[in-house]
């Protein structure tokens, strides 16, 4: 039978190997909590009961915890079990295992998917660092490709599950159900080796965590969380909430605090940072104590971390919601000079400057269509973050050539491949955000009914959309951001008639379609070549 205690607020101990000095949980009866079950996804609810029936332990974890109690409606509900994830396969058809460095279990319910993961052992932090095997490209590019196919569909919160799991190569781990002291080793895959035990976690020399495969109990999991507010169990046997760090009272006191010494977590993985800032940004907490003094000594370490997680965590920072106030705590804390060198260097020497706030304006837009529950685009992000960069690339050509397309295209390319050092931004992003600039030039000299064709194109709306920033910027002029409104509002005759008011060549009355004087087609010379790189 298992005792519990109220949580002790001793953090010393949370990174200790021994297991038996660590505080016991807390336990929540339902009358105490304001969680109640009509605020869960019934597909959640029907995962965490079938477990259960099933005869594994099962919980509501982390971040849909701490939202519930705060009254927020949480976008995604994850679960941690018992049950292996291959257990968890043959008790739902609707499953499918991911995940080459850390399995986890996705149940379907057609777009919905909910999360599960099995509780996770404690290792001894301070271990000795172990070299790392060569990175394997197949799983970096596989993780590429996951981000990109459900980046509209997950931006909110991963559990740190997912976030150890990205870290870097693991290997499949299988474990029993029974006590750890009883397994048997011929489960775990690759045994039959004397060091496969030695390899279930590997840090590189920094401390960071390259491979972390160990199953365990839920007493075990708790520690591997990141923040206290993210480490709360809501039980669906009782309907209580265990909690082991005393993640409820910082909930109330709105104060975001690590689990353990935050030196050695931070270094654990280095993307908790982001996440500290993140949650700083979208929740309104405040970071405690080391929690945040410790980052601006730390956060250099962002330069170890693989550039698909950088990726993924940039969007969550900004097409979540609070993109505006997640620009402000990154800047604060130093972090954006980590993730995006060159924006954060334009932002620093222009502060005040057009192009700084028409990046904080976008970033305002963005947070307004996320909350009235508009698409948003990676692309449009990346055209607002880029766009200090690009500006100065071009401004160091002649100025005549500021307007070629050649020149604005040119400098994209050279934009976006220097933030690529840090992020890895997907192909069809970065030339969605050259396209949306290669349009500007046309969209600020509409020549005729020949402009009117820029209406059908993919990217128009995007490129509108930044003309009309430019415009109330000042960087473009208005009277044609109040022409392409206008044009897009009227009807078709309508816009043949502004269309030839733009040449001065208005239509008489009764004239046919085909039968009005045309203007002799001028080639452009180097249209769309992009000059040498300088």
């Amino acid at each position: 039978m298992r005792r519990f205690s109220p949580a002790k607020r001793n953090f010393e101990v949370l990174n200790q190997a021994d297991t038996a000095d660590r505080p016991t949980a807390r336990i929540i009866p339902r009358a105490e909590h304001s969680i109640s079950r009509s605020a869960i996804s019934p597909n959640a609810l029907r995962v965490l009961y079938r477990l259960r029936e099933a005869g594994y332990e099962a919980f509501l974890v982390g971040g849909c915890v701490r939202d519930l109690l705060l009254g927020i409606t949480p976008k995604d509900f994850d679960i941690a079990t018992s049950a292996l994830p291959e257990e968890v396969k043959r008790t739902f058809r609707n499953c499918r295992l991911i995940g080459r460095r850390f399995r986890l279990a996705h149940v379907f319910f057609g777009r919905d998917i909910i999360e599960v993961a099995t509780f996770r052992a404690m290792s001894a932090p301070d271990e000795q660092p172990i070299e790392a095997p060569p990175p394997d490209l197949d799983d970096d590019e596989e993780l590429d490709d996951e981000l990109e196919d459900e980046l509209d569909e997950d931006l909110e919160d991963t559990d740190e599950s997912t976030v150890l799991a990205e870290a870097g190569p693991h290997q499949t781990g299988f474990h029993g159900g029974r006590p750890l002291a009883e397994r048997d080793p011929s489960r775990h895959a690759g045994a039959g080796t004397e060091d496969d035990d030695d390899e279930d976690r590997v840090t590189d020399e920094h401390g960071r965590i390259l491979r972390d495969n160990v199953y365990g109990t839920i007493d075990e999991d708790v520690w591997r969380r990141d923040f206290t507010a993210n480490s709360l169990y809501y039980n669906i046997a009782d309907f209580s909430i265990w909690d082991y760090t005393g993640g409820v009272e910082d909930i109330a006191a709105r104060r975001l605090k690590l689990i353990g010494d935050p030196v050695t977590r931070y270094r654990e993985d280095p993307v908790r940072m982001l996440r500290a800032a993140r949650f700083q940004a979208k929740l309104g907490f405040s970071l405690d104590g080391a929690t945040g003094t410790s980052i601006s000594s730390l956060r250099e370490l962002l330069g170890s971390v693989p550039p698909a997680r950088l990726f993924d965590e940039t969007l969550k920072l900004f097409l979540t919601g609070h993109g505006a106030r997640s620009l402000e705590v990154l800047q604060a804390h130093g972090l954006l000079a980590e993730l995006l060198p060159t924006v954060a260097s334009y932002l620093q020497r222009h502060p005040e400057g057009a192009v700084a706030r028409l990046l904080k304006q976008g970033l305002v837009n963005t947070d307004q269509r996320v909350q009235q529950g508009k698409p948003v685009t990676p692309t449009f992000l990346f055209a607002l973050l880029l766009y200090g960069p690009i500006a100065d690339i071009i401004e160091k050509q002649p100025q005549e050539k500021w307007h070629d397309i050649g020149t604005i295209v040119d400098a994209v390319d050279r934009a976006a491949r220097a933030a690529q050092g840090r992020i890895s931004i997907p192909k069809r992003f970065s030339l969605g955000v050259r396209e949306m600039f290669a349009a500007q030039p046309r969209l600020e000299q509409p020549r005729g009914r020949r402009a009117l064709r820029m209406l059908e194109q993919p990217r128009f709306r995007a490129g509108f959309d930044l003309l009309l920033l430019r415009a109330d910027m000042g960087l473009a002029d208005p009277a044609i951001a109040a022409w392409w409104t206008k044009v897009q509002e009227v009807s078709q005759t309508d816009r043949d008639r502004m269309a030839d008011q733009l040449l001065g060549q208005p239509r008489q009355a009764g004239e046919g379609g085909g039968g009005g004087r045309r203007r002799p087609r001028r080639r452009r010379r180097g249209r769309g070549r992009a000059p040498a790189a300088t």
